[in-house]
């Protein structure tokens, strides 16, 4: 073989490798811009005053969309987020830690990090807390 024959077959076979990413691609293109163009042709397209307002609910809107919230809302969702991402980071050690051998070094330094990792957590509750994120009055 020649150089040339070897990089050509090189070649096909990595893009061979990538055919199966190309065709689910291709495929999730076609469904994302076949519903688009059903929506515009067979969906209702009724336009006016009362169909472009915006929808509470079923109540009239009241004033602006464009007011402050308290910051307790937004120290909410961080609250929250401290804890999905503990419950994200909590399953793979879960698993991993019934794996290690009981009593070994391995065992002792993963529940020491999962162990600091929660009174991380601990301390974004009580952080929280002390803030009064967690008072509805």
């Amino acid at each position: 073989m020649d150089g040339l024959t070897l990089v050509t077959t090189l070649a096909q076979s990595n893009i061979a490798a990538y055919l199966p990413i190309m065709v689910i691609l291709t495929m999730a293109l076609t469904f994302a811009i076949g519903n688009i163009v059903a929506t515009k042709l067979i969906g209702p397209s009724r336009t006016g005053e009362i169909k472009g307002q915006a929808y509470e609910s079923g109540m009239n809107p009241i004033g602006t969309a464009r007011k402050r919230f308290n910051v307790r809302f937004f120290l909410i969702a961080m609250v929250f987020l401290v804890f999905d991402v503990e419950v994200v980071f909590l399953y793979p050690w879960a698993d991993t830690f019934t794996d290690l051998a009981t009593g070994g070094k391995d065992a002792a330094l993963w529940l020491g990090r999962i162990l600091f990792f929660l009174l991380t957590t601990v301390v974004a509750y009580l952080y929280g807390f002390r803030k009064g994120v967690f008072r509805f009055d």
